[in-house]
């Protein structure tokens, strides 16, 4: 039986490399994002009859639920919702940080998400499927900056803690995926298109990479239908955790 995938933020990064991972692994892909020519290069390079490319900004509930409606024969029974979509805006502290960019973030990491999980639970649990929430480390460590990012990816990781509560009995899987650094268009995007400042972030610190997470998102897809792996957090070994600040008097 093929299997489908409706996976958002499809147009780079984690979310491309898992479309092309699960693909050739025989999946059908829902691949969503806002860059229709991404995604239909995604569709060239794959193929039409694996991939179903449908663009939308995410934070717009109208287009995601006409999205929605409108996936054709053969990609309507979701098996699995990826939701990858997010992002991080600013570095600035909160007592500087830019509102329109909590705003943003808040908009696309939480609100979006839980209303696209929402839309498809009732066929995931028709399904016995799985979810899987791309949350951060920064769910779990605070650093300097993270402020309102951090805060939404603590959601992304309880809210999937709280779904597998829900959904006792159903047979859908649910995982909050907590990677940390990974050199994607990520840093680039949060610095408003800085890419210096994205090059010297990942220069010599060997971070994981977008194929590594696809692998893992892969992995966790294929396994048995009885095991549930409830919060995996991974980060590259030159990656581990900062310690305490003190502020000291001169």
């Amino acid at each position: 039986m093929t299997r489908t995938a409706f996976i958002t933020g499809a147009t780079s990064g984690f979310g491309r490399a898992t479309a092309r991972r699960l693909a050739d692994a025989g999946w059908r892909i829902v691949a969503t994002g806002r860059r229709a020519d991404r995604l239909r290069a995604l569709v060239e390079e794959l193929g039409a009859e694996r991939v179903h490319a449908a663009a939308f900004d995410i934070r717009d509930a109208a287009a995601m639920a006409a999205a929605i409606e409108a996936l054709p024969d053969g990609y309507r029974d979701i098996d699995l919702l990826l939701n990858n979509a997010g992002l991080a805006q600013g570095t600035a502290p909160a007592q500087s940080a830019s509102l329109e960019d909590w705003q943003r973030m808040i908009d696309t990491n939480i609100t979006a998400l839980v209303a696209l999980t929402r839309a498809l639970l009732p066929g995931l649990i028709e399904r016995r499927g799985a979810i899987i929430n791309v949350s951060s480390t920064a769910a779990t460590y605070p650093y300097t900056g993270g402020n309102v990012y951090g805060g939404t990816k603590a959601f992304v990781s309880q809210f999937s803690l709280n779904l597998r509560a829900d959904l006792h009995g159903t047979g859908v899987r649910v995982t909050s995926l907590e990677p940390g650094m990974a050199e994607t268009e990520f840093t680039l995007v949060r610095t408003h298109g800085d890419a210096a400042a994205s090059d010297a972030l990942y220069r010599g610190a060997r971070p994981m990479t977008a194929e590594d997470i696809a692998d893992v998102i892969a992995w966790l897809a294929a396994l048995p239908a009885h095991l549930n792996v409830n919060r995996l957090e991974l980060m590259p070994v030159s990656q581990s955790f900062a310690g305490f600040q003190v502020a000291r008097e001169t």
